[in-house]
Order: C-alpha cells, then structure tokens, then sequence
C-alpha cells in the first residue's frame, strides 16, 4: 500500500514515473503495537467485510486471447518505502524482475522443494525466511470476469512453499471475480491463465523473495510488506497466512485486501486515507498502519457499486 495521489476515476489509470513509497516507519516494533491497539476495533467491525472463503470449484484450462501483454505500470508498493541505496533512481526508470518458474506451465500442486527453514513461527505456522526465488505456476485458468480492458494474469507460488497452489489461484480469482472488485465499475476485466502473453503475475513468496524482487522497484519492504513492481503483485507469505492484528481473525478478507490493493496499484490507483470515523476503510487505503476510525473493509466498491475512497494521501 504505497504512498501516492488517489483519485478513482472510471476508467483504470496507468503510472509512470519513480516509485511511490509510504510515509517512513520507525521500526517494527512501535508499528506492531499500534496495529495490536487496534485489534478490538478490527473484531468489532468485521461485518462491515462481508468476505467468506470461497467454495471449491473446477478450475478449466483458459484459452485466453492472443492479445499482447500491455506495458507494465512502474513500481509501486503496498507499505513500502524507497531503498536508501536506490532512491536516486531515474524517474520513469523500470525493473524488470527475473521470476523464472520452476514448474512449467500447466504444474499443479504443492512446490516440492524445502525452502530455507530459517523464518518466523507464529500461530502453529512457519513462515521460511527466505527461499529459492522460483516459482511454480498454477495450471489452467478461469472464465474472463468483468467487461471493459482485459487483464491476463497468473498465479504462482513460491518452490518449496506449503501451499497448495491450486488453492491460492483459486482463491485469487474469487477475489478479482467479487462483484465488489475492481470489475464494479466496468472498465476492468480480469482472466487467469497458466501460459501465454500475461499483463500481471501475482506471486506468493517468502518475506526475503518478496523483498530482492520490490527491491528491483526501489522498494523496501522490511520483510513485512507487499508490493507491486511493475507486473509483479507480490505478496508476502507473512501477511497471506498471518494477515494483521486488525484482520488475525478474518486472515480471507486480509488476502482480499492484499490483492484489491496491490492490483489497485497495476491498475494505476493511488493511497487514500480513511473518510471519517466509523465509515468502511478503503481498500487503497494503507490499513497494515493504522485504521484511523475507520472499520475494516477490503472492497473497492460496495454491494451497490459505489466507490469506497477517500481523501488523497500526499
């Protein structure tokens, strides 16, 4: 959830130039504690997400189209802000990460190989450290969702990963089909697809792959934080298996926030701050540093198709 201008407008914008960051943290710890103040507030306005966990469904192989992948977008972050050693990068300047993927198209399955044990453990969970920085895609693809701009996308995970990865694509799709997604407003739609010209990859990875790649952006993300460099959404294990304090016990509706934010960011979409006490959060809006009154929400739109925005962060 990077920090930058947002204005919605209907039409998905594009953003050039160099990489917008947030405002700077100091440190883990004191951002840790306020997030957990918040937690009581987090549980008490969960009805305000109305987000479950999707039903199992097929997954068919996707055709696609054979429409070029567009220019991706310049770098952008969820709560990152620019590497000290990079903050002097040309503006308009852009990285182009290497993902190899150690599953060809069409894999399906857990990743196979052990990443680095070296990590984090919480709630009966491992997060690794780091990993190979390879990636297994998910096979198959879904229906095109949404009128408007066609966005190809695919999945992948991490090698070595206990995840399954048809999941986390089946997952991600739910989230970018959801009526309250960036399809509301009819100018988005969204196919995945396991090979052919894509427009954006949304990757899941550990804290040190997430890192090396929105690095390659000028983005430093702490291990903590996701971000979107370029084509690349990169999510961080972390915050997909742990979600936040405000979110720990809704950790589905804190994946859809990663998701609607950080294709927000592809989309050309800037941070926004909360609009006033007690109304929903906006998904744009950097919820990982406090919520500001708001009460949890992870959706562009609401059930009527009205934007969920608010002031313009500078």
């Amino acid at each position: 959830m990077t920090d930058h201008k947002a204005t919605p407008s209907p039409a998905p914008r594009r953003r050039r130039g160099p990489a917008h960051a947030s405002a700077r943290r100091r440190g883990k710890g004191p951002l840790w504690g306020g997030l957990a103040a918040m937690t009581v507030l987090g549980v008490a306005g969960f009805a305000a997400v109305g987000w479950t966990p999707p039903a199992k469904k097929d997954v068919r192989a996707g055709s696609g189209s054979t429409e070029q992948a567009a220019p991706a977008p310049d770098k952008t972050g969820e709560e990152a802000e620019p590497s000290p050693d990079r903050s002097t990068r040309r503006p308009g300047s852009s990285a182009k990460p290497s993902s190899g993927s150690s599953g060809s198209p069409g894999s399906s399955g857990s990743s196979s190989p052990s990443a680095s044990s070296s990590g984090s453990s919480r709630a009966g969970i491992t997060i690794p450290a780091t990993g190979p920085g390879t990636f297994v895609t998910a096979s198959g693809g879904s229906d095109t969702v949404g009128t408007g701009k066609k966005w190809r996308y695919r999945v992948e995970v991490e090698t070595g990963l206990a995840l399954s990865v048809p999941d986390v694509a089946e997952e991600v799709e739910s989230i970018l089909a959801d009526p309250r997604g960036w399809t509301a407003n009819g100018t988005s739609a969204f196919q995945r697809v396991s090979s052919g010209a894509t427009d954006f990859v949304v990757k899941v990875a550990t804290p040190g792959t997430v890192d090396k790649i929105c690095a390659q952006g000028g983005l430093d993300t702490h291990g903590d934080y996701n971000c979107n460099v370029n084509s690349n959404v990169m999510v961080n294990l972390e915050r997909w298996e742990l979600a936040t304090p405000v979110y720990a016990k809704d950790v589905p509706s804190y994946r859809a926030l990663i998701i609607n934010h950080e294709v927000g960011h592809f989309l050309g979409h800037n941070h926004v701050g909360c609009p006033g006490a007690g109304k929903p959060a906006p998904a744009m809006m950097q919820q990982i540093k406090g919520m500001n009154g708001c009460v949890p929400n992870v959706w562009p739109y609401d059930a009527d198709g009205n934007v969920i925005t608010g002031p313009a962060v500078p």
